[in-house]
């Protein structure tokens, strides 16, 4: 078994004088000070595509010596697979205290996600798809309207998903938004790239995050709560050589491996941590993972399911990457943390979930619209 022992996420949004290593550093030290641990204890090490120099040079930079070392990048999801690869490698004996870390600059360097998608020109899809200028947003918006068309989904119910996630940021001292919005508020902002209006977009955030995953026999040494990785699974999906449906996500794949290996069911979850760059992820994630039927996602929102204290699932309780943070437009991680924190009845006491002991991680890292990867994590506390 592997257990969390260690969750840090960065405090600040906005870091023009510090360097993205550093960031790595700092959120390192602080997941490992939250486990009792130190840098010398640390003999595995995961990072992403976000970290400056990959997994040699931050393993240079932070003076480590690992045994085992991850470099895995499926965009923003990343990390909730480095959960499962850290439980893995520690059960195979490869290591027994791994280090998570991410971080990223994007809102002190001018970069929102609108700019039109640069890969290099021997990735194989790029002849095709560059030409028609494919951007972040625009993708999510083509998913947005498939969906709207398929299952007659709308633009309300879509923001009740930002509605939801604004009543938890309040309670966030540092949350990016902390502001409550209402139906009207989201409506009425500027549409970005229909149908998404601004408020239906992620926040661009500086910061980061760490966490540390260790053995059993180190868990039961340390004095923290014992927050268990019961199940996991991973996941992609593309275009498929021109058989394209953008109406769902490779979340039907990854949550039913995690509820799987769990022997568990959606019914059984307490909390969800749902990665949030858009409004309609997390509507079509709700579905694909089986919290709701397929072309429900919009009557379940709708309903205020998604806010704590309210509805039958509570999401994002810290503002997710609609309001909180989606550092280096990389939101993994934060959603790990905030599960972590909801496990260990360390959320704010507004929007902590009563009786928490199960909650599910979810991420999607890449565009809806052309190809990604998804991971689930199911995380116990015992």
């Amino acid at each position: 078994m592997a257990y969390i022992a260690g969750a840090f996420e960065f405090p600040l949004r906005k870091v023009p004088d510090r360097s993205v290593a550093s960031i790595h550093a700092a959120c390192a030290k602080g997941a490992l000070e939250d486990a009792g641990l130190t840098m010398a204890d640390v003999d595995g090490f995961f990072c992403s595509g976000d970290a400056p120099g990959g997994v040699l040079s931050m393993v240079d930079y932070l003076g480590l010596n690992v045994r085992h070392m991850d470099g895995t990048d499926i965009g923003g999801s990343s990390y909730i697979a480095h959960v499962s690869h850290a439980a893995e490698a520690i059960k195979a004996g490869k290591c027994r205290v791994a280090l998570i870390t991410m971080g990223g600059r994007p809102r002190s360097e001018g970069r929102s996600g609108m700019k039109q998608k640069v890969v290099g020109r021997n990735v194989p899809e790029a002849p095709f798809e560059l030409p028609y200028g494919p951007t972040a947003v625009n993708e999510y918006a083509m998913a947005t309207m498939r969906h709207m068309h398929e299952y007659g989904t709308t633009k309300e119910q879509l923001a009740w998903v930002k509605v939801a996630a604004s009543h938890h940021a309040q309670y966030n001292p540092h949350a990016m938004l902390k502001e409550v919005v209402t139906l009207e508020d989201v409506l009425s902002s500027p549409v970005i790239a229909d149908p998404l209006h601004r408020l239906d977009c992620c926040v661009v955030s500086d910061g980061g995050g760490a966490l540390v995953v260790v053995s059993e026999d180190i868990a039961k040494e340390l004095n923290r709560p014992l927050i268990k990785v019961r199940g996991a699974g991973e996941s992609h999906k593309g275009l498929m050589g021109g058989k394209v449906n953008f109406t769902y996500s490779g979340g039907v794949v990854s949550g039913k491996q995690a509820f799987t290996e769990a022997s568990l069911t959606p019914e059984d979850i307490k909390y969800a941590s749902i990665y949030d760059s858009f409004t309609i992820t997390v509507l079509m994630q709700l579905e694909d993972i089986g919290f709701c039927e397929k072309g429900k996602g919009g009557s379940f929102v709708a309903e205020g399911n998604l806010i704590s204290g309210i509805g039958k699932l509570p999401i994002n309780t810290d503002g997710g990457g609609l309001n909180n943070n989606h550092p280096a437009s990389r939101g993994g991680i934060v959603k790990v943390i905030e599960a972590v924190r909801q496990l260990r009845e360390e959320a704010n006491v507004n929007v902590q979930v009563k009786n928490c002991d199960l909650a599910l991680v979810h991420g999607t890292g890449g565009g809806l619209a052309s190809r990604h990867g998804s991971a689930t994590l199911i995380l116990e506390r015992v």
